[in-house]
């Protein structure tokens, strides 16, 4: 579960609702649904940087522009508010989701052949955009909701702060029930780098190289293994901090990962990690998969202790992620269960762990009802399989202990095995520079910089180290996350009591 940071650190605004908005329709019931399956054992990684965006909202820390434009009186909307409203507010995937909503789609038809909103359109439309973004299970289940579901078209304003309200409400309950679901052992929580970074481009961009030969590098490389160090220590306490434990799993953001970063887990007290299995044949310079090899851990055991890692399968996790939402249900679930099925056929005789590892939030809106049928089918033919378990990652290893020792790591990620989504085109190179500019300023110039104002100062370089700035760094369709990058690299030198560079005012 993942989101970029996206609050202003010197404003307390955001301009992007995806927190709020994913808050409330993917993270709490994913958790909520296996309550019903307790033989469905599942481990879900929550990032830091986002539960401290959740927690602005619980804590109403945070100016949500989307949020306040909702609350807004449809009588007061300016010219500029409106245009606004009719511009964003139908983010959210047409077919599975506007076109299932008869208003919520006229509403769609209207602006796209220009016909004038009337006054009771706006306040239909506030209304079915975060409607619409609460999950299924909460708007059937909420009386409130459902009946305003039903109701369907001229909705009151009061009736909007209800929507408007019961999201927050959601937000609020995440966090206590991923920890009723660890106290009743059905679930393993873990984390990743605080701040979402690329780790081994931390350590030293040059390390793109390793992972592909041909990678384009900066003139000036980013070279700050430290803050490697530092992005998984604060996601390991700040893990203690939220769930009074310590984490024994961490998701490499990206699952991206190297030789030269395995010390910083260890001592961490990390005891597994995860990544894809391109890493693993990598590792072993294997010319064809060998799944005996990927359905089992393998031990890092180096110098400075050892590690466990796990690698997914890519073909399984990736039909989840990516081909089923397209199939019924019912169809996909069977399919899915032949593939372990046939699994567990041919290593009947052996202890065979499959990882599935994919994306927690944004597949779902492409599957009707958000993933809750084809869910619901799934985890109840897995509960009455008798060829597969499911568990998590810690209770496998604690029943069955790597076998297997891998002598060398490969540097990659789950891309290609390598990390060209985040570094080697002009665009990305561009970004990586003016970080690493930023990023020399204060190491040069951390004895100047007012104390009230250093700790901000390292936090804010810290989210600037993100990866989904140079995941979408000359592939951003609409600039928002450019702007964005560029508005956390401004504030960054606004805090060191410098002048932003001219070229921070321009577009990658």
């Amino acid at each position: 579960m993942h989101q970029p940071y996206y609050k202003n650190l010197l404003t307390n605004e955001t301009e992007m609702p995806w927190v709020r908005l994913h808050g409330t329709k993917d993270y709490l019931d994913m958790v909520q649904m296996l309550d019903k399956y307790p033989k469905i054992h599942q481990t879900f990684n929550l990032v830091p940087s986002l539960l401290e965006q959740l927690e602005d909202y619980t804590n109403r820390n945070v100016k949500d522009k989307f949020l306040e434009l909702s609350y807004k009186n449809a009588n007061d909307l300016t010219k500029d508010d409106k245009n606004f409203i009719r511009d964003n507010f139908f983010a959210i995937n047409r077919e599975r989701v506007i076109a299932m909503h008869p208003r919520y789609y006229e509403l769609f038809f209207k602006r796209e052949h220009n016909v004038e909103y009337q006054l009771q359109d706006y306040l239909d439309l506030q209304v079915w955009f975060n409607l619409s973004w609460i999950d299924p299970s909460f708007r059937s289940s909420m009386p409130e909701l459902k009946k305003i579901v039903e109701k369907g078209r001229y909705f009151s304003e009061e009736e909007k702060h209800t929507v408007l309200d019961k999201q927050l409400y959601i937000i609020e309950d995440i966090v206590p029930a991923y920890k009723k679901a660890i106290e009743r052992k059905q679930v393993e929580v873990t984390l990743t780098p605080f701040y979402h970074p690329i780790l081994p481009l931390l350590f030293n961009t040059k390390l793109a190289k390793a992972a592909n030969p041909k990678a384009a590098l900066p003139k000036n490389n980013f070279i700050f293994p430290q803050d490697a160090e530092e992005q998984i220590e604060e996601a390991v306490h700040f893990f203690k901090q939220r769930f009074g434990g310590h984490a024994y799993g961490m998701w490499p953001s990206e699952q991206s990962v190297c030789e030269q970063i395995l010390p910083y887990f260890i001592d961490a007290g990390i005891k597994w990690i995860v990544t894809d299995e391109a890493i693993l044949f990598k590792s072993l310079r294997a010319k064809q998969r060998d799944t005996h090899l990927l359905y089992q851990p393998h031990l890092l055991k180096r110098g400075e202790g050892s590690v466990n890692i796990v690698f997914r399968d890519r073909n399984l996790s990736d039909l989840l992620g990516f081909v089923y939402h397209r199939w019924n249900a019912k169809d996909a679930v069977n399919d899915f269960l032949k593939h372990l099925e046939n699994i567990a056929a041919a290593y009947k005789d052996d202890d065979t762990l499959v990882v599935l590892a994919m994306d927690g939030e944004n597949a779902w809106e492409y599957y009707t009802n958000d993933g809750h049928d084809f869910l619901e089918l799934l985890y109840q033919g897995l509960s009455n399989s008798e060829s597969v378990r499911t568990v998590t990652v810690s209770e496998y290893l604690e029943k069955y202990p790597a076998k297997h020792e891998l002598k060398r790591l490969s540097s990659g990620s789950w891309i290609f095995g390598d990390f060209g989504k985040w570094i080697g085109s002009p665009t990305k190179i561009k970004a990586w520079e003016y970080l690493a500019a930023a990023r020399k300023e204060l190491e040069s110039n951390s004895e100047k910089i007012p104390k009230e104002n250093l700790d901000l100062a390292w936090k804010q370089m810290h989210i600037c180290e993100g990866s989904d700035w140079f995941w979408w760094a000359g592939e951003d369709p609409h600039g928002g996350f450019d702007k964005l990058y560029r508005q956390h690299l401004s504030n960054f030198y606004k805090l060191i009591g410098k002048d932003a560079p001219e070229y921070l005012s321009r577009p990658l």
